[in-house]
């Protein structure tokens, strides 16, 4: 997946890039792109047993599925042990974005206009951390928002704490006019990748620990 202007974090949807998650991106991200994925989000939670979670959509924009999540996590698995850019024992996650997905990049912004979004930065802008409102697209400096009372704000994408959708029924019917059919029969079955996120879990050598399958 294409990695340039994409944020990767530890705790929280934005933050600055910390030096493994970047390298971590890196390591990925050619392999996500020969299967026809994308990056939206990396995350290192924990420290004794790091998990690292990956959050994808397929490079069309449409939702992944849980199938598309274990060939994603074998994939990145595979890689991950030759880099060994974690020591230690570490588990894998990947899940879809979601229907309320985070907003991590600038084309997020863009392909969203439209939809209702909530946003937090770290730098108060026009005196204010918390925003909501309707998706404009971006700028090079930040995402655009109309607020409830009809002003305009450009929140600076180096100062976004977090930003995510809200689930609307027109945002619903917009994401399932791009799910892939076996996507579109998990979520109504409620196994899939719609508002919860399929996610898939593995070990990753090492003697690695995960809460499913084992390698």
């Amino acid at each position: 997946m294409a990695i340039t202007a994409a944020f990767f974090v530890l705790d929280e949807d934005f933050s600055s890039a910390s030096g493994l998650e970047a390298r971590i991106a890196a390591m990925i991200s050619p392999t996500l792109e020969d299967l026809g994925f994308e990056l939206v989000r990396l995350a290192v939670l924990g420290r004794e047993v790091p998990t690292v979670q990956i959050m994808a959509d397929r490079a069309d924009g449409s939702l992944i599925t849980v199938e598309d999540c274990e060939r994603i996590s074998h994939a990145v698995g595979a890689v991950l042990d030759v880099e060994d850019p974690i020591p230690g024992n570490w588990t894998l996650e990947v899940s879809s974005a979601g229907i309320d997905r985070p907003l991590t990049r600038p084309k997020d912004w863009e392909r969203f206009a439209g939809h209702l979004a909530k946003a937090e930065v770290m730098v108060p802008v026009n005196g204010r951390r918390r925003f909501s409102g309707i998706v404009l697209g971006a700028t090079e400096e930040g995402g655009r928002l109309r607020l409830d009372d009809g002003s305009e704000v450009v929140l600076p994408f180096r100062e976004l704490r977090k930003a995510r959708l809200i689930l609307t029924d027109e945002l619903i019917a917009a994401t399932r006019a791009l799910m892939v059919p076996e996507a579109e029969a998990e979520a109504v079955e409620g196994e899939g990748t719609a508002e919860d996120g399929g996610v898939a879990s593995k070990p990753a050598g090492k003697g690695r620990k995960a809460p499913s399958r084992r390698h």
